[in-house]
């Protein structure tokens, strides 16, 4: 599922968007199918210009029915009534979507026998300072066992010494919940720390929930800013 809202905050439009002939939105769309991993991929979405966008070049959309806080919520909405047993919320402006991270994603699943984990998602190592202040990225702090101990636009840990050798991580927004897990999350009310952050997945955790983080190498280009949608144009090239 990839959910996709025209409005945005600070790049409005930016899913409609020219990258490489074609817009980021179906660039993501066509980049999610080509992995071969799933047995349905659709846009869900609350314009009629994104709907046209992905209908008219062959793909799969469902127009949403209500308006949603996130998008999670979006996608919990059009999969109530579709017979699965995990879903994937890939964001609509990732076009460089690949099949080795979202595989590694998949594999929390298959190894998890006692069906222990509800939710997991991507992290991938970042070292620039610049990146790792930047308010746009968000970044994640893990436990030994890498789940998610929390989200947060500011640089965690905190570095106050530099010659620890820490880590820092970028949470990549791509999420693997079970459909329960899913379902569940929408009747929980958003509370104080996600409301300040916007930081979705932060509402698992205020309610007590695990998310297990997987290390990817690859980073691609989330696009939130025009000067993320020129970095994109150059990666493509």
């Amino acid at each position: 599922m990839i959910p996709a809202r025209y409005a945005a905050s600070r790049f409005p439009g930016k899913l409609m968007q020219n990258l490489a002939g074609k817009s980021v939105i179906l660039r993501t769309y066509e980049a999610t199918v080509e992995t071969g991993l799933f047995s349905e991929v659709y846009v869900v979405t609350d314009s009629s210009i994104i709907f046209d966008e992905i209908t008219n070049h062959g793909g799969k959309a469902i127009m949403s029915k209500h308006e949603h806080q996130s998008g999670s919520d979006r996608i919990a909405e059009a999969v109530a009534d579709i017979d699965c047993d995990i879903v994937i919320n890939v964001q609509g402006d990732e076009p460089f979507t690949e099949k080795e991270s979202l595989s590694k994603l998949l594999q929390v699943f298959t190894n998890d026998s006692k069906q222990e984990i509800d939710l997991a998602s991507l992290m991938v190592e970042i070292d620039d300072w610049e990146e790792i202040n930047n308010p746009n990225t968000v970044k994640v702090i893990t436990d030994q066992n890498s789940f998610a101990l929390y989200f947060s636009r500011s640089p965690i840990p905190f570095p106050r010494d530099k010659e620890t050798g820490i880590r820092y991580f970028k949470h990549k927004g791509v999420y693997a919940f079970r459909k329960q897990a899913l379902l569940d999350f929408t009747v929980l009310p958003m509370r104080t720390i996600e409301a300040t952050e916007k930081i979705e997945c932060i509402r698992f955790l205020e309610y007590g929930k695990k998310i297990k983080m997987v290390e990817t190498a690859i980073q691609g280009v989330e696009i939130d800013t025009p000067e993320d949608l020129e970095k994109a144009k150059r990666l493509w090239r």
